[in-house]
C-alpha cells in the first residue's frame, strides 16, 4: 500500500512539473557588413525569432527592405558572438525584397550548447549580395534599440551579457 502511494506521489509529481520549457532566441536581422563594393546592394531589416525544445531547434522570422529579391536563408555556426563560420543547415525563405523565413532542424548536443553560448546566426542572401544581405545573432531574449537611440556601455552590444552554460 505505501509503495502504491509513493508511486502515484512521483506520478503525480512528474505531471505536475509538465513538458520541458523551450528555450527561446531571438535577433534583429540587419545589413551583413558592407565594403565600398558591396554597400549599393545591401539594404533591408527583419527580425527571427527560435525556439529550442529538446534538440529541435524552430525558426521564424521576417525581412522587408531588399534591394533585391533574396535567393538563400542560412543558419551559421561561428566560433563566437560576433565571429562568423561555417554554414551549419539551410532554411525557407520567400524569393522576394520581403518576405519570411523559416526552418525547423535537429541540433547535436554540442550545437545547441553553441545555440546557447550565442555562436549560431542567421544570414539572407539576395541577388545583388549572394554572399550575405541581411544578418543576425540568435541570442537569449534582450532590448533592442530603435534607430539613431544613443546606447551606453554594453547596452550598445547586448550579446556580451549572454552567459555560458
Amino acid at each position: 500500500m505505501i509503495l502504491r502511494l509513493c508511486g502515484m506521489c512521483v506520478l503525480a509529481l512528474g505531471l505536475a512539473a509538465g513538458p520541458s520549457l523551450a528555450e527561446s532566441f531571438e535577433t534583429r536581422l540587419s545589413p551583413s557588413p558592407l565594403t565600398d563594393g558591396t554597400r549599393v546592394n545591401i539594404a533591408g531589416e527583419g527580425r527571427a525569432t527560435a525556439s529550442l525544445d529538446g534538440n529541435k531547434l524552430t525558426i521564424g522570422g521576417d525581412f522587408h527592405g531588399l534591394t533585391s529579391a533574396a535567393t538563400t536563408a542560412e543558419l551559421y555556426d561561428g566560433l563566437g558572438i560576433a565571429i562568423p563560420g561555417p554554414k551549419a543547415f539551410d532554411l525557407t525563405v520567400t524569393q522576394a525584397a520581403s518576405g519570411t523565413i523559416s526552418g525547423s532542424l535537429t541540433l547535436t548536443a554540442k550545437q545547441a550548447a553553441a545555440l546557447r553560448s550565442g555562436h549560431f546566426y542567421v544570414q539572407i542572401n539576395s541577388q545583388k549580395a549572394p554572399d550575405g544581405n541581411l544578418t543576425g545573432w540568435l541570442l537569449p531574449p534582450h532590448p533592442f534599440a530603435g534607430e539613431d537611440v544613443p546606447v551606453a556601455g554594453p547596452g550598445f552590444l547586448p550579446q556580451f551579457d549572454v552567459t555560458q552554460k
